[in-house]
């Protein structure tokens, strides 16, 4: 039993670790790419700025990274500019086409 080589035994108190320098502070969680980019596509192209913003919120949850209130409001500013986009689109058919009828009846012979 003697030709077993002996295993130190681990240390039971150790030293406590150095503070870091004066100044240096921890560094904050990182801030998920896609929620920025959400917010910056809810401006120029808002079916993007959803879509990056859906998976801006899965990733947060999942990793735990900043950046929620960034996602949160680029799927609101996204789904409000949808929403004003397509209210537009309605609101120049029902011009056009009163238009038309407004002309037609103006032209019609009694």
């Amino acid at each position: 039993m003697s030709d077993l080589p002996q295993v130190p035994e681990p240390a039971r108190y150790s030293t406590p670790a150095t503070p870091p320098p004066y100044g240096a502070y921890p560094t904050a969680p990182r801030t998920n790419v896609l929620a920025i980019i959400s917010l910056v596509a809810a401006f120029v192209m808002p079916v993007v700025g959803v879509i990056t913003g859906h998976i801006a919120m899965s990733q947060i949850r999942r990793t735990g990274e900043q950046g929620e209130g960034l996602a949160k409001a680029g799927l609101i500013l996204s789904y409000v500019f949808i929403a004003l986009g397509i209210l537009a689109v309605i609101a120049y058919i029902i011009f056009f086409v009163v238009l038309i009828s407004a002309s037609e009846y103006s032209n019609s012979d009694f």
